[in-house]
């Protein structure tokens, strides 16, 4: 796929080692970007078992979209991204405008990229 392209690619994210508040934080940034599959009130919830929790979405990213800017979270998050690589770098560059990204690790194969990151608040 090439920048000038005009149609959406899913991308899924999934959020865990956070708060609910700081996923919803991050979910909410990506909605003011790019169509979600989440609806607007729907906010991410504890779940009542002991383990890790994880929270998904997935954003149709397209080649035009507004622009974020840089937001509070409490801590850091764990993110994970998949799909096109043209989606998971469109929709990466929209993280990178809020917050601060660190790239944790990648994998890639002949048309998709899972890339894992860690994000922290993009307000100092």
């Amino acid at each position: 796929m090439s920048s000038d392209q005009q149609d959406t690619t899913p991308v899924v994210v999934t959020l865990s080692d956070c708060s609910k508040e700081d996923a919803d934080t991050v979910f909410r940034v990506l909605a003011q970007s790019f169509i979600s599959d989440r609806a607007d009130d729907d906010a991410p919830q504890y779940t009542s078992h002991p383990h890790t929790t994880v929270w998904t979405s997935t954003f149709e990213v397209g080649p035009t979209h507004a622009p974020a800017v840089p937001v509070q979270l409490a801590a850091p998050c764990v993110v994970g991204v998949q799909g096109t690589y043209w989606g998971v770098d469109r929709l990466g560059e929209t993280l990178a405008a809020a917050f601060v990204v660190q790239v944790e690790g990648m994998a890639a194969g002949d048309q998709e990229k899972d890339v894992q990151l860690r994000l922290e608040s993009g307000i100092r």
